[in-house]
């Protein structure tokens, strides 16, 4: 797809009559309107001015790219204006203007043509043929030219890639926060500035459309700097051993030479140091303590989770033929439903335990601590200690065999190769299995049946209380180690019989995505253009119980956004023990409450009141967007 698909000649203004830049932005977004690319202008007139307030899309040399991606926008599109006395923008009088219209739904194709003009505009002798152009008609040809004599270089750039020097060959990362403009704008005037400094450079582009142009292994190593010029985060772990400067797309569009020098300048990394310092960084994770539990613990998590959720689901499905449907003396028995009762209960719950704790145990001790660690989980279950005592197996295993490692390593290097495959396993296991029995399952056995006992008879406020707290400590960091523990807690009340304290958790981790879902459409005017999209993707990421899709949320704005998540979790943990609703998988979502809750309509009540809860919480707590640009790196 060409530009001029996209930009025609109805939509060029070579004399602007503004004065402003909200004079600009009201004359190109009429314009689009009066030609049929919106559905509502005022909508879309306000995306724009809240992705101004975000970033200004002022980006120097005279320009500014206004742009949106809005549900108002029927079909892409482009608009130019033009001012040759210059309008004052926002720093600095801009004589080009190029509104972008992209609706929610735009194909890469779209996105990519839009991004491709902002790479023309870095070149100073298309913004001059622009400037000087008498018609739209001009202005249409300058543009079909430079896309010709672009394809025409495409091929030569390639070539001087794969035949450039080390000396001469740069490599980079650009990204901005909506991926259409600045993104593309920056490789480019990073790639002409190392073009007229004698040198090449192959930058990748992370836009709107994905990534472009990657960055492959061997080019990384050939280069000899790596420029990154982003506003957001950037994994640079690919580059470790490089010269590498990180920056923002405004210094990489407007200072492109500047970055190239100083990266050259850089004295070369010290391998051995760069070496040294990830081995020292990896055995400092194991030695810190808290973190490195969190990290085991983590692990083993993500190891069990489908275990748990595919027994859980089967489980439920099971209910659907009746809730004594699994069992042979009742009138309701059927075959099938009992088959996947075992499926589920026996077989994949069965599992659950020995897998969690055998991957926290890999975690510590890598694929030695595997075998001990699953076989004294395999213990925990069959003694009553559950999935706390395969917890304990996990971490047990995983430090033995640690130490065992200590030990083998002065036996004849004849007997260490028997260490993988005998020695740590038999000896491993043993001593594994020896702690777990008899030091781990009667305590912590009576322990579980102690917890299920007091859960199973609390009623009324005390109930209340439990919900709310785990909901509450479920969605307090999203995802961090009190999500983790509250969740463990409700699978082992699973695997003990007792199941309203997950329905309690999962109802208040579907509430914070959805409650700010909810918040981004009640209060439009406290939440920016790009939160008000994340907004949208939260009431689907709630709806299947993914609390971390309230994260961008809370990592703009704290202090007012997880309050509102903790107490409207809160509220519906609360209703959901205090209605006795159970729930009999442990994760699923909306797509399991149909046959794994007990009473779903009430159950999608608790979900509902929750969630407004916390889209009221959030709307009283944050403040309007002030009307201005917010001055900070594009």
């Amino acid at each position: 797809m060409k530009i001029s698909d996209l930009l025609l000649v109805d939509n060029i203004q070579l004399n602007l009559n503004a004065t402003n830049k909200s004079e600009i932005i009201d004359q190109l977004v009429h314009t689009l309107s009066e030609n049929g690319y919106l559905s509502d202008e005022a909508a879309y007139k306000q995306d724009i001015w809240d992705r101004e307030n975000t970033i200004s899309t002022e980006v120097g040399a005279g320009i500014a790219i206004p742009h949106a991606k809005s549900a108002a926008v029927k079909q892409p599109g482009l608009a130019f204006g033009r001012s040759l006395e210059g309008i004052t923008y926002d720093k600095e009088k801009c004589h080009l203007f190029f509104m972008i219209a992209a609706d929610e739904h735009a194909t890469n194709e779209h996105l990519k043509t839009l991004s491709k003009l902002s790479t023309y505009l870095m070149d100073e002798l298309f913004r001059a043929k622009l400037i000087l152009a008498t018609s739209p008609e001009e202005v249409l040809e300058i543009i079909n030219q430079k896309e010709l004599e672009e394809e025409q270089e495409s091929a030569i750039v390639e070539e001087s890639v794969e035949n450039s020097s080390k000396d001469t060959f740069l490599v980079g990362v650009t990204a901005c926060t909506a991926g259409i403009a600045h993104t593309y704008m920056a490789a480019e005037s990073l790639r002409d500035a190392a073009k007229s400094m004698g040198m090449t450079m192959k930058v990748q582009t992370d836009g709107s459309s994905g990534t472009e142009n990657e960055l492959t292994p061997e080019e990384i190593e050939q280069a000899a700097g790596v420029i990154i010029a982003a506003d957001r985060s950037i994994d640079t772990s690919r580059f470790a051993g490089k010269k590498i400067i990180e920056t923002n797309t405004k210094k990489g569009i407007n200072h492109p030479k500047e970055l190239i020098n100083q990266v050259l300048a850089m004295p070369e990394p010290d391998l051995s140091t760069v070496k040294k310092k990830v081995v020292e960084e990896k055995k400092d994770s194991k030695k810190n303590g808290a973190l490195s539990i969190y990290q085991h613990l983590m692990n083993g998590v993500s190891f069990m989770l489908p275990f748990v959720v595919a027994g859980g689901i089967l489980i439920a499905i099971s209910f659907m033929f009746g809730v004594d449907a699994a069992n042979p003396k009742s009138d309701q028995f059927n075959q099938f439903a009992a088959f996947l009762k075992t499926v589920g209960g026996e077989a994949a719950f069965g599992l659950m335990v020995p897998i969690f704790a055998g991957y926290v145990a890999y975690s510590i001790a890598d694929r030695p601590g595997l075998a001990p660690g699953a076989i004294g989980g395999m213990i925990a279950s069959m003694g009553g200690s559950g999935f706390l005592g395969g917890l304990i197996a996990g971490f047990v295993a995983g430090y033995v065999v640690v130490a065992l490692k200590k030990v083998f390593i002065k036996l004849p290097k004849s007997i260490q190769g028997l260490s993988p495959v005998l020695l740590y396993p038999v000896f491993g296991t043993l001593a594994t299995t020896i702690v777990i029995q008899y030091v781990v399952n009667k305590p912590v056995s009576h322990l579980n049946e102690g917890m299920a006992t007091w859960l199973t008879n609390m009623s009324g406020s005390n109930a209340m209380l439990v919900g709310a707290i785990l909901a509450a400590l479920l969605v307090s960091d999203m995802g961090g180690p009190l999500n983790k523990i509250a969740y463990a807690f409700g699978i082992q009340m699973i695997t003990s019989g007792v199941y309203e304290p997950m329905a309690a958790l999962m109802c208040g981790g579907m509430i914070p995505p959805i409650g700010l879902g909810l918040a981004t459409t009640i209060f439009r005017n406290k939440f920016t253009e790009a939160e008000r999209e994340a907004g949208k993707v939260a009431y689907v990421l709630g709806a299947c119980f993914i609390t971390e899709g309230v994260i961008p949320f809370a990592g703009a704005d704290p202090l007012r956004v997880i309050p509102a998540n903790i107490i409207g979790a809160a509220v519906g943990g609360a209703m959901s023990m205090a209605m006795n609703i159970t729930l009999s998988a442990p994760h699923g979502g909306i797509f399991v409450i149909p046959i794994a809750v007990n009473k779903p309509v009430l159950y999608l009540v608790c979900i509902l009141v929750g969630s407004a809860v916390t889209a009221l919480v959030a709307g009283l707590l944050k403040k309007p967007i002030a009307q201005q640009s917010l001055e900070v790196a594009i």
